[in-house]
């Protein structure tokens, strides 16, 4: 053998070696998997949807896992520094992200920079919940269906407002993308949260809102609002009673606020498959979905590669709408 062909032989053992100590680390890291806490980061305050979700999906892995899992609130920035900080953690698996719309799929358009890529950055485990928003109108308003909305307003264009909780918020988005499939003229009023837009829908001071399930039904219920549809793909189990606006003569709308589960882009496939498999079964359970319906939210659970899919067409919808409307973040 040639010095030519020992080196060659040399090198390609050298990374059939490589190779080798890669696979047997990755196979020692799933073995041991979870050998101390792990943390979880909420890149919203405590109290919130993505924060009960949070705690939620810490008792479900801390009890399979027989660990303490950390929750750790990071609110900043519409949810970007929470997010930007998992981003950059170590693709261990010790490090979770709980995944939100507005910095996954909303900010990447909304902002002129983000700190971190929605989707080379991170690798999915599954979607955990969809909480969709719900169209409430003012009572005085002669419409008792989306469609019935929709010819109303085109006999007035530019004279009905709909608030929102913020330039950017899932209430803004899902007005916007209705008023561009629907092809109607409304006026946006911007709020610093939900609750004053709420107070002001029901004194008239505008005529519509997409409210969260969990705001806004207690009021159609009273008959202080009417409630007119959902936004989700699919009629909520909090509200079955309401059509989604999708099957309302709009196919295609879906305008929710979802969370799901993310860990760092590189981390062990070994260690996703084995979040997954908790989270399907703890998120499966009675008690959970129970929970969660009670707050408004759908369960929803799947594999990686679905979530993945989701995500990139969430960015995709997202980003046509917010150029169209031309919001930029406040």
């Amino acid at each position: 053998m040639n010095l030519v062909k020992i080196n060659r032989f040399a090198r390609w053992t050298s990374v059939i070696l490589a190779l080798a100590a890669c696979a047997y680390s990755s196979g020692i890291i799933a073995a041991e998997y979870p050998a101390r806490p792990l943390r979880l980061i909420v890149p919203y305050p405590p109290g919130g949807a993505a924060d009960i979700v949070a705690r939620i999906t810490s008792q479900k892995l801390g009890a399979a896992f027989a660990i303490t899992v950390v929750v750790d609130n990071r609110p900043g920035a519409g949810g970007n520094l929470g997010t930007d900080l998992v981003a950059k953690a170590a693709p261990d698996g010790y490090t979770l992200l709980i995944g939100n719309v507005g910095p996954l799929a909303i900010n990447a358009s909304l902002f002129a920079h983000l700190p971190y890529d929605p989707v080379t950055d991170f690798a999915p485990v599954s979607l955990l919940t969809i909480y969709p928003n719900m169209l409430v109108v003012h009572p005085a308003l002669p419409a008792r269906s989306v469609g019935e909305l929709i010819a109303y307003i085109k006999t007035r264009p530019g004279q009905i407002s709909y608030a929102s909780a913020g330039t950017g918020s899932s209430t803004h988005l899902a007005a916007e993308l209705l008023r561009s499939m629907a092809k109607i003229d409304i006026v946006h009023v911007p709020y610093k949260g939900g609750s004053q837009a709420i107070v002001d829908l029901m004194a008239g001071q505008v005529q519509l809102y997409f409210s969260s399930i969990l705001g806004g039904l207690p009021h159609a219920k009273s008959g202080k609002l009417r409630a007119l549809a959902v936004t989700a793909a699919k009629r909520s189990r909090a509200a079955p009673e309401l059509p989604t606006i999708a099957e309302s003569g709009f196919p295609g709308y879906e305008a929710s606020n979802w969370v799901g589960l993310m860990v760092p882009a590189a981390t062990p496939a070994t260690v996703i498959v084995r979040l997954n498999r908790e989270i399907l079964r703890g998120f499966g359970s009675i008690d959970v979905q129970e929970k969660l319906v009670a707050q408004g939210g759908d369960p929803e659970t799947g594999t990686p590669a679905a979530f993945t899919a989701y995500l990139k067409s969430e960015i995709a919808k997202w980003h046509r709408v917010i150029r169209d409307s031309g919001a930029r973040a406040d």
